[in-house]
């Protein structure tokens, strides 16, 4: 298509005329872009858009940022480029034009322990140094104040060389503010005795519950023949000694039927054979037990505050360190607004604009000492701009993936002012969106398509807002749509009740979740909707949890691994070929012997990033050659694997590859809006909201129960909600219940209930505000969705 057509009656902006404010990309391959070429204007505004799988993510991040990335590498030195690792030139023939790129995305952010909202910002790191030069009772520089740095008191010297004299010293001490008894986490870790034997039984009455863990081998002639305790005696009998002995006594070296042994409690056997192991790593019974077992609860020394005692004791104004980060920070904001100490005033105002900055993006809710691991997609990102909403630098490049994502349509306006205001600073901005009350601020429309995967990777339409409205794209023919009200809705079977829920901000809640029905709960970020459902809906066997969290799994799981779809497709190879099914499994016998059946050769460059390179041997395939050899239907396993959903659904349907058990996984996966997804596709490279779908289709065929999804319309394309709207009728008329947490307007209006929470975030919620029919919900306006839901349906 040529740009002429492309951008319809639309004449180039007079700021795109001259080439140096461009962005001009030409020849773009990566991944399913077919020879895209665009150009951008820069210090701009500029939405992509375009369905699921378009190709949106492989032109903006993958090709533009990541060229701006490497480009930015290769201005540092060779020496330090040695120690960085080597990042392939995206497929493009031609790309100039660029700035520095700052990706802002919603990778969530490291769920190490001791990382909080407060650290992954600089606001931890100025209160330190507040407290430390206001703080009474003075207790030390800024690190007696990190819960951070351990809290030992060290001194040493060192030497600087300046020329040939070596003389210049320096001595230096620190210590931290770490609590010594959780080492500042907060939590400390205890395990559950109940889960390791039923104290009601004896040993040799298989008392024992821990897996693998059985009387009738070594381990039953080990708790027989040590002598520490009587084992036709019930462990509650146990004395206080024997009792020691079983859970805890050190390794002791001991003689069973002539073979000398050794013979060590049960705690520290399980902590190295089973606790100290990556989790994932272990067989999924043993990794279930590790689950039961392992409780977690408030360290008592610190209170869950992660700080020693010295840091504790110090405070301003009868606040400490710990009660400030505790606080929610648009009142740690206000309580600083309120600190007038000339002394440290550059410190104050830098502070205070931190701060500021989260309460102007909608994040005054949250708390400094929040993990920063538990944050949402949309939260994490929010965070990361923090950083850069009061930086001085102009003409950078800012792209966002999907910034709205997680927020109520009433915190959507304040996000497109900030992408305003970035870009008014003399910014480009380069913003991957669905929600259309994004697409309409932008400057400049990109729209990828017309399909997904093969069936996507062109621009389909390249111009103003305006001429997307009129253009004939997927995304303009349903820009302006607006879901209806139900003239009738569903009369629930039943009630879920949840009585004085109490979880986190909620304030002793009572609610009835009708069942059998579609039941959306609402409200702005903050206000209490997963406290409320996660908090308190019973994770019984009954109620299936379908959320965006990281799925278990290594880089080889895939689609096709997760959902049980590779068993069929292995047999229906096998049966074909007369050979066996391992011959298959990338992670079996058929494993490329190179890579071992990864397809690429990961490089560990210790505390840098890792890289990876396709296996030369096999090319990517993951397989042996000799493998490829068999086929199913004229196509090997590796051709398979690398077919999207819906060609796939095609294949395995019927002719020679009909294999009915694939056929319906795969019905599943495209009835979830996953069509564009390859089999083979690492799960690791899936967004929250694919995730999501993914458990969501693996779930589908489940009888009955209660299924709680999590913004299930997150990364959905305008033209997808409506088929996600259609799957979630078919759930609830199959029998299930279905509780949807949702900001998107089109779900709420076609809710049978609806429960809103709020009125605000934080101690601002926790309440419900209104139970209802979406009609109901309309009719009152009484609530800030409730406006919302108005405006969108016309009422």
């Amino acid at each position: 298509m040529s740009k002429a057509s492309r951008t319809g009656t639309q004449s180039p902006a007079p700021h795109a005329a001259d080439s140096h404010d461009l962005i001009r990309v030409h020849g773009a391959r990566e991944n399913n872009l077919k020879d895209v070429s665009i150009e951008i204007p820069k210090r701009r505004l500029t939405v992509f858009t375009g369905v699921s799988g378009s190709g949106k993510s492989s032109l903006v991040f993958d090709t533009i940022a990541a060229e701006s990335q490497r480009l930015i590498n290769e201005t540092y030195s060779a020496f330090v480029q040695g120690f960085m690792p080597t990042l392939a030139r995206p497929e493009v023939d031609v790309l100039d034009g660029l700035t520095t790129a700052i990706i802002v995305d919603q990778q969530r952010m490291g769920a190490e322990v001791r990382s909080t909202v407060g650290t992954a910002t600089d606001a931890n790191a100025m209160l330190r140094i507040l407290f430390s030069r206001l703080g009474k009772p003075h207790v030390g520089p800024p690190s007696a104040y990190a819960f951070n740095v351990p809290s030992v008191r060290a001194s040493g010297a060192i030497t600087v060389e300046r020329g040939n004299k070596k003389a210049v010293k320096a001595t230096y001490s620190r210590t931290g503010g770490m609590c010594p008894r959780c080492e500042g986490r907060g939590t400390v870790s205890d395990i559950d005795l109940t889960q390791l034997y039923d104290d009601g039984k004896s040993l040799n009455e298989g008392a024992l519950t821990i897996p693998g863990y059985s009387m009738d081998g070594w381990y039953g002639r080990i708790f027989r023949g040590c002598g520490f305790f009587d084992p036709d005696k019930p462990i509650r009998k146990f004395t206080k000694r024997e009792l020691y002995d079983l859970l805890h006594k050190e390794p002791t070296k001991i003689k069973v039927e002539g073979v000398n042994l050794t013979y060590e409690g049960l705690i520290p056997k399980i902590q190295k054979s089973m606790l100290a192991k990556d989790i994932d790593a272990l067989q999924p019974h043993v990794r279930a037990f590790v689950e039961r077992a392992m409780t977690f609860g408030v360290c008592p020394e610190c209170d869950g505050t992660r700080l020693s005692e010295g840091a504790r004791s110090s405070k301003i104004k009868r606040i400490s360190i710990a009660d400030a980060c505790a606080m929610e920070i648009r009142d740690l904001a206000a309580w600083v607004r309120g600190l007038k100490e000339p002394s440290v005033a550059p410190l104050l105002t830098a502070l205070q604009g931190t701060l500021d900055s989260f309460v102007e993006i909608g994040l005054g809710y949250l708390s400094l000492d929040r993990s920063s691991g538990t944050l949402s997609g949309g939260e994490a990102q929010r965070v990361k701009m923090i950083r850069h909403l009061g930086s001085s630098l102009t003409d950078v490049t800012y792209v966002f993936d999907e910034p709205t994502a997680g927020l109520h349509p009433h915190d959507i306006q304040r996000m497109n002012g900030l992408l305003l205001r970035l870009r008014d600073k003399g910014n480009t901005v380069l913003v991957v969106e669905h929600k259309p009350e994004v697409i309409a601020i932008a400057d400049h429309v990109v729209d990828l398509g017309p399909g997904a995967g093969t069936a996507g990777g062109t621009v389909c339409f390249e111009g103003t807002v305006e001429g997307l409205r009129a253009g004939g794209t997927v995304t303009g023919r349903h820009f302006g749509d607006r879901a209806a009200l139900k003239e009738t809705v569903r009369k629930s079977t039943g009630s879920l009740p949840i009585r004085g829920a109490t979880t986190h901000n909620l304030r002793g809640v009572d609610v009835d979740i009708p069942l059998g029905v579609l039941a959306v709960v609402t409200g702005v970020a903050g206000s209490g909707k997963s406290s409320l459902i996660h908090g308190s809906v019973p994770a019984s066997a009954g109620v299936v949890s379908v959320d965006q969290t990281p799925i278990r799994g290594s880089r080889r799981s895939n689609p096709a691994t997760y959902t049980g779809l590779l068993d069929p497709i292995r047999k229906a190879f096998a049966k074909a070929n007369g050979v066996k099914p391992a011959l298959f499994s990338a992670n079996s016998e058929g494993a490329c012997p190179t890579c071992n059946g990864a397809g690429v050769v990961y490089t560990d460059l210790a505390m840098m990033a890792g890289v990876a390179t396709t296996c030369e041997e096999c090319e990517g395939k993951r397989y042996q050659a000799s493998v490829l050899e068999y086929h199913l239907g004229g196509r090997d396993i590796s051709e398979v694997l690398a077919m999207p959903v819906t060609e796939a659904e095609e294949f395995f349907g019927a002719g020679e590859a009909h294999t009915p058990a694939a056929h319906r996984v795969l019905g599943r996966l495209a009835d979830v809006g996953l069509g564009y997804l390859s089999l083979g596709q690492p799960l690791t490279t899936l967004s929250g909201g694919e995730r999501q779908r993914l458990k969501l289709a693996t779930h589908m065929a489940d009888k009955g129960g209660v299924y709680v999804l999590d913004e299930p319309t997150n990364g959905l394309h305008l033209a997808d909600v409506e088929q996600l709207l259609g799957l979630l009728d078919r759930l609830v008329d199959s029998g299930k219940s279905v509780i949807v947490i949702e900001h998107h307007q089109a779900v709420m209006a076609h809710a049978d209930w609806i429960i809103d929470l709020g009125p605000g975030a934080g101690h601002d919620g926790g309440r419900i505000v209104f139970e209802g029919t979406p009609a109901g919900l309309v009719a009152a306006r009484t609530t800030l969705t409730g406006e919302h839901l108005s405006a969108y349906v016309g009422a």
